[in-house]
């Protein structure tokens, strides 16, 4: 056994590190810190150039997109006028009549959003038959009935619906936007749900779990719902004029292509800025929510 003073002796040495391991492991520092500094510099030019990649697949697809829409508008649309749009107008106009057609579409527009089924088709008859104007007004008052039935018919399954939306929290935080506030935000709110591209049919239920009051809710609901109203007696108008002339074995002549197709550019770029403008808004509505 050794004497303690001879431990603590030992306790107390350093142990020096040759000069070749301390230049070696200088060495191993300067090499990873250029690896790092190469690494570094190399990063910008590999994003640039997944960035360059990424925006030539996005500009090839979109031309393949835009080739095959034009060959279905060319092609498809055409035949499908005929075989499909045409037969269907020419039974309804020699089956039924105007007053006839009017209740088919005011009935369909009034209760298929309360059994979750699309009235889009009749909204497009009703522009076809009976124009801007009265088009508009059995539109109208149809959408009313199709909004408020689900409104009274989803309050007696209020708990079943909450519970329904917390399967998807933010879809629920916009959703919940309409029952917060005043009259006035709750009526900014719906009108904004209704523009946005969050599902007619489901908001109609969905609304009853924010505990929205019906006034605010209805009136937003049809100050929301205008444009889409008359995009739809639009379509329904250009559908007809293309069937009309597809019956006569022609198409639409140079001025008629050229007009329509400004419309419907028109139409679907005022439809996308409003749905935009929309998004916004709702996201700017729920930040100022949860500041206050």
């Amino acid at each position: 056994m050794g004497s303690p003073g001879s431990a603590n002796g030992r306790r107390g040495e350093y142990v020096r590190i040759p000069e070749e391991v301390e230049v070696a492991s200088k060495g191993e520092g300067d090499a990873a810190a250029a690896v790092k500094a190469a690494a570094a510099a190399e990063c910008p030019r590999v994003l640039r150039c997944r960035a360059i990649r990424w925006w030539a697949k996005v500009a090839v697809l979109g031309i393949f997109l835009a080739g095959a829409g034009a060959a279905a508008v060319v092609f498809l649309v055409p035949l499908l006028i005929k075989k499909v749009v045409a037969p269907i107008l020419y039974w309804e106009s020699t089956t039924f009549s105007r007053p006839a057609i009017a209740l088919i579409c005011f009935g369909a527009i009034a209760l298929f959003p309360s059994v979750l089924l699309p009235s889009s088709p009749f909204m497009w008859l009703a522009g076809m038959t009976f124009g801007y104007l009265y088009g508009f007004l059995i539109i109208t008052v149809g959408m009313s009935i199709g909004m408020s039935l689900p409104y009274f018919i989803g309050s007696a399954f209020h708990c079943r619906i909450h519970r329904w939306l917390e399967k998807w929290p933010k879809k629920a935080a916009f959703v919940r936007l309409a029952g917060e506030g005043d009259w006035h935000h709750q009526f900014k709110a719906v009108a904004l749900l209704r523009i946005s591209p969050f599902p007619y049919i489901v908001f109609n239920y969905a609304s009853v779990a924010t505990n929205v009051k019906y006034y605010p809710y209805i009136a937003g609901s049809m100050a929301g719902t205008i444009h889409e109203t008359f995009l739809a007696i639009y379509s329904g108008k250009l559908l007809q004029s293309l069937a009309v002339a597809t019956s006569h074995g022609s198409f639409l002549s140079l001025d008629q292509i050229i007009y329509n197709g400004i419309g419907f550019t028109i139409a679907a770029a005022s439809t996308a800025a409003i749905t935009i403008y929309a998004k916004k808004a709702l996201q700017n509505l729920q930040a100022e929510d949860e500041i206050f």
